[in-house]
């Protein structure tokens, strides 16, 4: 049975009079322990869907439309804001993108991780720093005792980006979204940052959707995938079959811009640029850009579909002859 389900979430953006969607029908699962990966180009709508799902949307001009959001059964979209404030940080986490812009700089790294579990689980406040140094042993800060008196600046990179980790896994949350987490920092901490991700699920059962460009990091980490293109899921199914044998070009142009893929010769591209969300293509939205558009492509926006692994496109790469 899946812990969180997705059903035809969108995200509207009020702009100049009229509406602009920005996320369209969005559905997923995630089981727990599983770990999603949602890929796509930087502005196909990753962020603004998990942003949505939780409510915590970063403009009061954008809006959660329609659909469903249950996290173990409990429609998170149907939640007063002081129920959905209970499930922030309590049941539902997120590790930003830049650990820099979302750790407080005037607040010590120990009191940010100790003031969602004060507020989440009413402890005391000598209760949550000895949580707090609990939780930032469990993510691999080096004499946590000590470090927790230190503020965001006093951290490297990836010290911050674990601070970050533990400030969301303090409340011991269900699911963990992890936007970008390894952006920015190198090689060696992306690695020990990922290894850090995979042991947490593996200690705590945590379910995590990773938000990534990256089909390396997916590839090491993920489970499943969902590949999103202009504010829409194009392909959904677990990582193997995916990576093995993409159905929508989207997904197989992405794999095919892996440096791992090109042999050698030069590195292959997807041509054109996504489109404008307020300026849409007729029919998939893909189109444009797509090397094997068919009849239906510029008249029918295909909807995702299938059993098992799901495609919206009209002409799936496995049915070509």
């Amino acid at each position: 049975m899946s812990l969180l389900q997705v059903q035809d979430l969108s995200v509207i953006a009020h702009n100049n009079g009229h509406d602009v969607t920005l996320v369209d029908r969005v559905s997923f699962d995630l089981a727990k322990g599983e770990i999603l990966g949602l890929v796509g180009e930087s502005g196909s709508g990753k962020t603004m869907a998990c942003r949505g799902l939780m409510r915590l949307l970063p403009s009061p001009s954008l809006r959660v439309q329609g659909g469903a959001v249950r996290l173990a059964g409990q429609d998170l979209l149907a939640l007063d804001e002081a129920s959905m404030r209970k499930v922030r940080g309590g049941q539902l986490g997120m590790i930003f993108q830049n650990p820099s812009s979302h750790l407080d700089p005037l607040m010590r790294i120990g009191e940010q991780i100790a003031e969602g579990i004060r507020l989440h689980q009413g402890a005391s406040k000598r209760e949550a720093r000895l949580q707090a140094i609990e939780v930032l042993r469990q993510v691999g800060i080096p004499d946590p005792g000590q470090r927790i008196d230190n503020y965001p600046h006093e951290f490297s990179g990836g010290m911050r980006q674990r601070a970050m980790i533990a400030v969301a896994l303090g409340c011991n949350p269900q699911v963990l979204i992890a936007d970008e987490p390894t952006t920015a920092l190198d090689v060696t901490v992306q690695a020990q940052i990922l290894r850090l991700l995979l042991d947490l699920r593996d200690r705590r059962g945590l379910s995590i959707i990773m938000i990534t460009h990256d089909l390396g990091v997916v590839a090491q980490t993920c489970d499943s995938i969902a590949v999103m293109y202009a504010g829409r899921l194009c392909e959904h199914g677990s990582k193997y079959d995916l990576l093995a044998r993409p159905q929508h070009p989207y997904t197989a142009g992405l794999i095919d811009c892996q440096p791992a893929t090109s042999s050698g010769h030069a590195l292959r591209t997807i041509a054109g640029q996504p489109p404008l969300l307020d300026a849409l293509p007729g029919g998939c939205r893909f189109n444009p850009r797509c090397p094997q558009i068919g009849t239906l492509c510029t008249e029918q926006l295909p909807d995702l579909a299938g059993i098992g692994p799901r495609v919206a496109c009209h002409y799936p790469l496995g049915d070509r002859p």
